[in-house]
C-alpha cells in the first residue's frame, strides 16, 4: 500500500474518528450526569480547549512534513482545521446560546466589557473565513499564494484563543502558556524557510 492510500484509506479515517471522540464523550458526559455542578461551564471549557488543541494539530502539518517529507500528511490538514472549527463554533454556540440565552444586548456588552471575552470572539471570527475558503474551489478562486497568506491569520487566531483561555483561568495557567509556547515554536519553525521555498501547500 503507497503512502497517499494508506493516509486515505487508513490514517484519514482513523484520524476523522479520532477528532469526533471529544463529542461523543461530551455527550456522553451530559447523558449520564458527568459535566459536574456547573455543566454549561464544562462544555465551554472541553470545547475551547479541543478547539485549540485541534487548531495546533493543523498548525503541525506543515512542519512535520518538512521533518518526515511526507507530503501526503497535507490530506489531513483541511478535515483537522475544520474540525477545530466545529469545535469553535460548538463553544460560541454553547457562550451565545447556554450561557447568554441569546440576548443580543448582553452578549454585546460582554464582548465589548470583558477583554477575555473580545479575543475569544476575534478568534472566532478569524476562523470563519479560513473555513469558508478551506474547499478546492476558493483556493483556485484566490489563488495559491492569496489562500496561503490568508490561511496565516490561523496563527493570529490560536494566538487570540489561547490568550483568551490565558485571561479566563487567572489562577492555574499551566495549559494555555503550554499552548502559546507550542504556538510560538510552531510558527518559529516557519521562519527559516520564509523566502526560501517550501513544500507544495505549505
Amino acid at each position: 500500500m503507497g503512502r497517499i492510500q494508506l493516509v486515505t484509506r487508513v490514517v484519514k479515517p482513523a484520524v476523522f474518528l479520532a477528532a469526533l471522540f471529544p463529542l461523543g464523550l461530551l455527550v456522553w458526559d451530559g447523558f449520564a450526569d458527568g459535566l459536574g455542578a456547573n455543566p454549561i461551564e464544562a462544555i465551554t471549557h472541553r470545547t475551547g480547549r479541543w478547539t485549540l488543541r485541534l487548531l495546533l494539530i493543523t498548525l503541525a502539518i506543515a512542519p512535520l512534513r518538512r521533518i518526515t517529507g511526507w507530503n501526503e500528511l497535507a490530506r489531513l490538514r483541511r478535515m483537522l482545521g475544520l474540525y477545530a472549527f466545529f469545535y469553535a463554533l460548538l463553544h460560541f454556540l454553547t457562550y451565545i446560546w447556554l450561557d447568554q440565552s441569546l440576548v443580543l444586548r448582553d452578549i454585546t456588552e460582554d464582548i465589548i466589557e470583558r477583554p477575555y471575552v473580545t479575543l475569544g470572539f476575534t478568534a472566532f471570527l478569524l476562523l470563519v473565513p479560513l473555513a469558508v475558503t478551506s474547499t478546492n474551489a476558493m483556493v483556485r478562486r484566490l489563488g495559491g499564494a492569496r489562500w496561503r497568506k490568508l490561511h496565516k491569520l490561523a496563527y493570529v487566531a490560536g494566538l487570540a484563543g489561547a490568550l483568551h483561555y490565558l485571561w479566563l483561568v487567572k489562577a492555574d495557567t499551566r495549559d494555555p502558556i503550554i499552548y502559546l509556547i507550542v504556538l510560538a515554536a510552531l510558527f518559529a519553525f516557519r521562519l527559516p524557510i520564509t523566502g526560501r521555498g517550501r513544500p507544495a501547500g505549505a
